[in-house]
């Protein structure tokens, strides 16, 4: 006999998301990339061929229901854990159902493991040798990339799929079943509400279809009685939406999305997807001195030398925010971002950076020069220390020509590429003329 694990869902006092959970394929929405016909899940459930992985994706886009389902479709066994509440001991007892189900009936257990990103690398490490063996089909749900958070151990036994944020007419779909099914959703309630305003309560759930879904029911708690029913219309809708912000999970993936696609914005000189971006970020709650710290890196990074004014106008947008808050700062820190993108690019500090660091790890750690050494003491200036500097000031033009500032191993060493672009135009132009007259300098002394 299956296991009865849409029970609960079907209470009728339960929350309306848990009671509208899909029993079958043809009631599941989105992620038609995994589950329409020839796509990998649908194959596995297809042909009896479950196998450990891990499901990756935000919030209410049907991971925990599309565990339950291949439990369902391939009559298996069902046991979750929550990485929130469980631990090592709670593993062991789930390990050990699962081997008594398999010697009383012979059938499978599929672990549904929850936000397993929350679990330890102990913890983690405790599924290895019964997924390993076939004791359990494990599979966990995330919404961290699991690259990072999970071990390369686990990760080599499953197989991981991504599901994306559900589409504004997918989650319509969704909304319009709840309000017609009798048995598990509103349609006893005789719901009037016209089409363009459940699309709008769609949107607002930004991808997330169990949000949408407790949306309408607030909205149906506080719609508009009539002879016929109830009503909700634009006025109860606007309610239910006060405040509401869009999906923004602070630290994590789509946090580090999202600032990735505002820096790359910058660097890419678009202006209008700069602004865009910013204003995501700002919407979903991010704070903007965190933005404004990023904008200098930007400055810095990307646009460099090629113009130095970037990195200024970042620093005081950093500043007006934290004088004077919203909305002045935020409004510094966009004129800031539209600056930035739109000004001339160069990395080339910044690779020049990088090269030195990488040069400075992987080399001895030569010594100072005699000549850049600094004599404090006359027994320094007796060990030559100090000896044969030329000072710059005194040189034509400010400039010793032919001086080495490195140390002799690393001479012939150049980090700085200035590129064709903005201000390093002319920097390139001054450190060729000075690398000229260091070869006039050295073909001076060879004659």
């Amino acid at each position: 006999m299956k296991d009865d694990l849409f029970s609960r869902d079907q209470e009728a006092y339960g929350p309306l998301a848990a009671r509208m959970r899909p029993l079958c394929l043809d009631d599941y929405v989105g992620q038609g990339h995994l589950l329409a016909p020839g796509k990998p899940i649908r194959e596995a459930i297809e042909r009896n061929n479950l196998h450990s992985m891990v499901l990756w994706g935000p919030p209410g886009v049907g991971k925990t229901t599309l565990a339950k389902m291949l439990a369902e479709l391939n009559d298996a066994h069902f046991e979750t854990l929550s990485a929130v509440l469980a631990g090592v001991k709670d593993i062991r007892n789930a390990i050990e159902k699962a081997k008594q189900v398999a010697a009383s009936s012979g059938r499978k257990t599929i672990l549904f493991v929850d936000e397993v990103h929350r679990f330890n690398k102990a913890q983690q490490d405790a599924f290895l040798p019964f997924v390993e063996d076939g004791t359990v089909i494990f599979i966990g749900a995330t919404t961290e990339n699991p690259s990072f958070e999970l071990n390369n151990a686990l990760l080599s036994r499953s197989r991981v799929y991504v599901l994306k944020s559900l589409a504004p007419e997918e989650i319509f779909q969704a909304l319009s079943r709840a309000l017609s099914d009798e048995a598990r959703g509103l349609a006893k309630l005789n719901i009037s509400i016209a089409e363009e305003q459940l699309m709008t309560l769609a949107q607002a759930a930004d991808g997330d279809v169990r949000r949408a879904l407790n949306l309408l029911e607030i909205a149906s708690d506080i719609a508009l009685e009539s002879e016929a029913g109830l009503i909700i219309d634009q006025s109860v809708l606007e309610q239910v939406l006060l405040n509401e912000a869009r999906r923004f999970d602070k630290g994590g993936d789509l946090f580090y999305e999202q600032i990735s696609a505002l820096h790359k914005s910058v660097r890419g000189s678009s202006v209008d997807g700069s602004l865009y971006w910013f204003a995501r970020m700002l919407d979903g709650g991010c704070d903007p001195l965190y933005i404004a710290r990023r904008v200098v890196r930007m400055a810095s990074e990307d646009i460099g030398n090629a113009d130095p004014r970037g990195l200024r106008l970042a620093l005081d947008a950093w500043e007006v925010q934290e004088r004077l808050g919203s909305p002045e700062g935020e409004l510094a820190i966009a004129q800031a971002i539209v600056y930035l993108a739109a000004a001339p690019k160069s990395n080339a500090v910044y690779n020049a950076y990088k090269r030195a660091r990488a040069d400075v790890a992987s080399s001895p750690s030569y010594d100072v020069p005699m000549h850049l050494r600094n004599a404090p003491t006359s027994m320094m200036k007796d060990m030559d220390y100090g000896a044969e500097y030329r000072y710059a000031h005194n040189e034509e033009d400010g400039y010793a020509a032919g001086e080495q500032y490195l140390p002799e191993e690393m001479a012939a060493s150049r980090y700085y590429e200035p590129v064709n672009r903005g201000l390093e135009i002319k920097i390139a132009q001054k450190l060729q003329r000075l690398r000229e007259r260091d070869e006039a300098y050295w073909a001076e002394q060879q004659d």
